[in-house]
């Protein structure tokens, strides 16, 4: 496994964590859940070290967010944090990490994973990747997709084709995040599966179907690539000057759901994208009463609420809940976010009444 590297996902604006998360300190830099003491891109790479060393592991951000990122991991070199000018969607960013490595190893099987999601099973979440990464080394683009175990409309889905071998099978088709009716169809087929994010790959596979599917792309990595041949300082002129222009597309829509062949391996690790404060509180523990709190509370005839508590340790007061249920309370040092847990994945209108406010300051 010399030749595996890693490529984490570390960009995203986070505005469903709003107000913990802010553009320059988005969700995967925040510890979101209290079985955790540590944010979710150092958990990311954690969870990586069994399978790829630090030193094959590379960070794709965004430049704005790069000191607070290397800050998180300090393992890892300068040299792994791969800052975009600007953010273009997962396309351009995964098609550039992958010439960074192939330029060090041609032969490189590179595995991608975002920075941002839950997982509580490590042995499994292991077994699961080694899996996909000898799927990608045969020279199949491979995904994982997660067991479901209820009809979630906030993931996609991927129907599942031939079976390959035991635990691999082709993919028959990706779906979009479906309404409540079609989901709970889904799940009771048992052809279906949770889109995980995560792709596995060899570097020459990917490549290829960027060139196939996405040639505007690859003729500006091409230039790219030229140019970091005279010099880093060359590479970053050039970095600057076309990545702005690369075509803004995710790598599902440019490049994976236009592939005739893909594997996904079905898995069940414990994983959650933890997309909202409601999945905040699904994987807290909590008490009697149904109670998740990261933070030193009263709660009276109280349940089911989440009390995220993201204040510095100067700012922090008691927090009291008398008589209320199935709320989030979400508390900075400039701003308080009180609302049903049910309404967690409207926190963006929120953030988008702020910019209508002015309010560039709380954003």
């Amino acid at each position: 496994m010399n030749n595996v590297y890693a490529v984490i996902l570390a960009g995203g604006s986070g505005t469903r964590f709003w107000p913990a998360s802010r553009t320059k300190r988005p969700k995967q830099l925040l510890a979101l859940t209290n079985d955790e003491d540590q944010s979710l891109i150092a958990s990311t790479l954690e969870r990586l070290e069994p399978i790829v060393p630090a030193e094959r592991v590379y960070v794709a951000t965004g430049a704005h967010l790069l000191g607070a990122t290397r800050a998180q991991l300090p393992s890892l070199a300068e040299s792994a944090f791969l800052p975009e000018p600007v953010a273009r969607n997962t396309a351009p960013c995964i098609g550039w990490a992958t010439r960074v490595i192939a330029r060090r190893d041609p032969t490189a099987t590179i595995l991608v994973v975002p920075s941002d999601q839950h997982v509580t099973d490590q042995t499994g979440f292991a077994n699961a990747l080694n899996i996909a990464i000898a799927s990608a080394q045969a020279g199949t683009i491979t995904t994982i997709g997660i067991e479901p175990t209820r009809p979630e409309t906030g993931y996609g889905y991927i129907e599942v084709g031939d079976a390959v071998s035991p635990h691999v099978a082709r993919v028959a088709r990706f779906v979009e995040k479906p309404g409540r009716e079609k989901a709970a169809e889904y799940v009771a087929s048992g052809r279906f599966l949770w889109n995980s994010g995560m792709f596995f790959y060899r570097a020459d596979t990917m490549t290829a179907a960027i060139a196939r599917h996405l040639p505007e792309l690859a003729r500006g990595l091409d230039s790219i690539d030229s140019a970091a041949e005279s010099s880093l300082a060359a590479e970053q002129e050039a970095l600057m000057r076309i990545f702005p222009a690369l075509p803004n597309i995710s790598i599902d829509f440019g490049v994976i759901e236009h592939e005739a062949t893909l594997n996904v391996v079905r898995a069940n690790f414990g994983w959650s994208d933890l997309g909202s404060f409601a999945s905040v509180w699904e994987h807290c523990a909590r008490d009697g009463r149904g109670n998740a709190s990261l933070a030193d509370c009263v709660l009276v005839e109280a349940d089911g609420n989440l009390v995220f508590d993201a204040r510095s340790p100067g700012q922090r007061k008691v927090v009291t809940l008398l008589g209320t249920q199935d709320l989030c309370v979400v508390l900075t040092d400039d701003a308080v976010l009180v609302m049903p847990r049910d309404r967690a994945q409207d926190v963006r209108a929120v953030v988008d009444q702020l910019k209508a406010n002015g309010r560039v300051d709380l954003l």
